[in-house]
């Protein structure tokens, strides 16, 4: 029987070299699974990784499709850094586009300045709301965060599909299942003339500014990390437990709706049933993979889009399936789980050790 034991000392260097050694890995198991399919491997990594974003057309679709990753998987690392385990924020996504779309649809004849804030807002707000329930459940009743956010986004998913069939379904749309385009007053502004980026990009780094500071140069922060560390020295330190995963979640909920809002206030400019591709999903991937620091979340999250429009050139000009975005997802997800395992634990194998094994391995351990 194979036993996993406890390395004596973690390496802090190894710690931030896993996700370099996942993505290693995933790109040469990526390579064996294009020669399998019948593809050149350095051609099919070339149009996965390289083409994409070959112009600035190209890099400018990268910033379109990292700033809704980046919004959700910044406000993850606050809750994941609380050890509250938000797996919720594809609905609070959901919840931000739907609310903040029912709010530009009602504003649809007023103009103003005032009328895109009001509709970020209430993105947000919906957001915050949706991950609201899930703090409420939890601190409340006791209620397993995992389960509940994970129910809550099909709730959220069912909840937007109805919309978009009823009250907020365009009468002038030829019965298709979207709302009508936003007034312009509603539209997000775009950076580049003959792009799709806009300034929830904007809104996506200034985000990550602020977690920054506020997880490594605030007094919350540095409750909601103690929290996160040892419940019980939180609470022995007068630390309110109930009241820092509410804000936890909140935060998170309110960054995921913004994305979410983001994506029907910018590219999309009006509420359909597929706003989102599993970005709420893959922002969990990126979350672990930057080490929920902000700096490597943006580098993870630029790889994560990447992967997003390689998975649709793939599928152009190679003919292979879109679902090979989700397998390169999931591999990096695997590999990421395996190194981090391999460097916390050594395996060990009874039947081949002996204690002289043992004492050169525990020796070996303390000089590392």
């Amino acid at each position: 029987m194979i036993k996993l034991e406890p390395r004596g000392q973690h390496s802090k260097l190894m710690a931030w070299l896993s996700p370099v050694f996942a993505g290693v890995l995933t790109l040469i198991s990526g390579a064996i699974l294009f020669a399998l399919l019948g593809q050149d491997p350095l051609e099919a990594l070339h149009t996965l990784l390289i083409m994409p974003v070959s112009d600035i057309y190209g890099l400018a679709e990268l910033c379109v499709k990292a700033a809704p990753i980046l919004l959700c998987a910044i406000g993850l690392s606050v809750v994941f850094k609380a050890k509250v385990w938000n797996i919720g924020a594809e609905g609070q996504l959901l919840m931000g586009g739907l609310i903040g779309s029912a709010c530009a649809l009602a504003l649809i004849d007023a103009e103003g300045f005032w009328v895109l804030p009001a509709v970020l807002l209430a993105g947000m707000v919906g957001g915050a709301l949706w991950a609201g329930l899930a703090a409420w459940l939890k601190t409340s009743f006791n209620a397993n965060e995992i389960l509940t956010t994970i129910m809550l986004n099909y709730i959220a998913l069912n909840l937007l599909i109805w919309a978009v069939h009823g009250p907020l379904k365009d009468p002038d749309g030829f019965n298709f299942p979207e709302s009508a385009m936003f007034s312009d007053s509603a539209l997000i502004p775009t950076l580049i003339d003959g792009t799709r980026i806009h300034f929830g990009m904007l809104f996506a780094l200034l985000a990550v500014v602020v977690v920054w500071v506020l997880l490594s140069r605030s007094f919350l922060g540095f409750q909601i990390k103690v929290l996160g560390l040892d419940a019980s020295a939180a609470r022995l330190a007068g630390f309110r437990e109930k009241r820092l995963v509410w804000i936890a979640l909140l935060i998170s909920g309110a960054l995921a709706g913004l994305a979410g809002v983001g994506e029907v206030a910018g590219p999309l400019g009006q509420l359909v049933p597929s706003i989102s591709p599993g970005y709420g999903y893959a922002a969990i991937i990126v979350a672990f993979l930057g080490r929920l620091h902000p700096v490597g979340i943006l580098l993870a999250t630029l790889l994560m889009a990447l992967i997003y429009m390689g998975g649709e050139m793939a599928q152009i000009n190679l003919g292979l399936p879109v679902a090979l975005t989700g397998l390169f997802q999931g591999m990096l997800l695997f590999y990421l789980l395996a190194c981090d395992v391999l460097i916390n634990f050594r395996i060990r194998i009874p039947a081949l050790s002996t204690p002289a094994t043992d004492k050169l391995a525990a020796n070996q351990e303390a000089a590392n």
